[in-house]
């Protein structure tokens, strides 16, 4: 059975971005008869922030969302990343690298992490971070699991535990995390996950040309103009939804879009 997810960071509230992104994941997985399910990812917890998790909650309500399990909170869930983590074994290794050493390392090498504390690092320094030993040439860097200065599990490591602890089968989110995908397959595979299948869907941005986000203070989602703003993002989405549905109610906009979701007429990344 089909089964999606939308998975919000609570560091601030939805913008159209965000809309856009909901709204193929719930359309990819209503219009195959499967569940939709919300997680909060909020693991970076010098950023999210509790009143934003209900925002965002109420704002998907009165966008007329519906999810089928209760919300997912992944700040909870600590001890099933620790156990993941313990699962990897010898593959994860002590980085004592700063964020200044990183950069000049990656600069002389073309890439995010050449691997310099893999066979041992510096007693005499803190260690900064655990990463992963990665094998896979497709993977350019030994990615972060968990970050020990400020106590937050990956987005990497997070996500690809959620999403086989909920049954997730499909994956609909932004191009911005088209480079996230082989790292996250190749956890699933070190882990004995199941792979799922990603849907990369194209960017919304602003008046500049920048990807719309919260970091960037995109405005937020008015609630007010919910039909308006859904049927906005059925265009974006190039669903070529008919004329005067932003005049109809949610519930016909949303039977009208299901129905006639055509995910084919979508730019394809890979």
């Amino acid at each position: 059975m089909y089964c999606g997810r939308f998975a919000p960071s609570p560091t601030g509230p939805l913008h159209f971005g965000s809309l856009v992104a909901a709204t193929a994941s719930y359309l990819d997985a209503r219009a195959q008869r499967g569940q939709w399910l919300l997680r909060m990812e909020d693991t970076d917890h010098t950023r999210c922030r509790p009143h934003y998790a209900d925002e965002i909650l109420s704002t998907l309500s009165a966008f007329g969302f519906v999810w089928d399990e209760p919300v997912i909170v992944q700040s909870e869930r600590s001890a099933l990343y620790d156990a993941a983590i313990a699962q990897l074994g010898p593959r994860v290794y002590h980085c004592t690298c700063s964020r200044r050493e990183i950069a000049t390392l990656a600069a002389q090498n073309e890439s995010r992490y050449p691997g310099i504390c893999r066979n041992g690092c510096d007693p005499a320094k803190p260690v900064r971070a655990l990463r992963l030993a990665v094998e896979d040439p497709a993977i350019s860097d030994d990615f972060i699991l968990f970050s020990t200065t400020g106590k937050i599990y990956s987005y990497q490591l997070a996500v690809v535990v959620d999403d086989e602890a909920q049954g997730i089968t499909h994956v609909v989110r932004g191009a911005d995390l088209l480079s996230s995908t082989p790292r996250q397959q190749y956890l699933q595979r070190l882990l004995g996950y199941r792979t799922l299948q990603y849907l990369h869907l194209p960017l919304a941005t602003g008046p500049d040309g920048t990807k719309l986000s919260k970091q960037n203070l995109a405005p937020a989602l008015d609630t007010a103009s919910s039909t308006t703003l859904l049927v906005q993002a059925l265009e974006f989405l190039q669903q070529q939804p008919e004329e005067n549905l932003a005049r109809q109610s949610l519930a016909n906009i949303w039977a009208w879009a299901i129905a006639n979701w055509r995910p084919e007429r979508l730019r394809r990344y890979s």
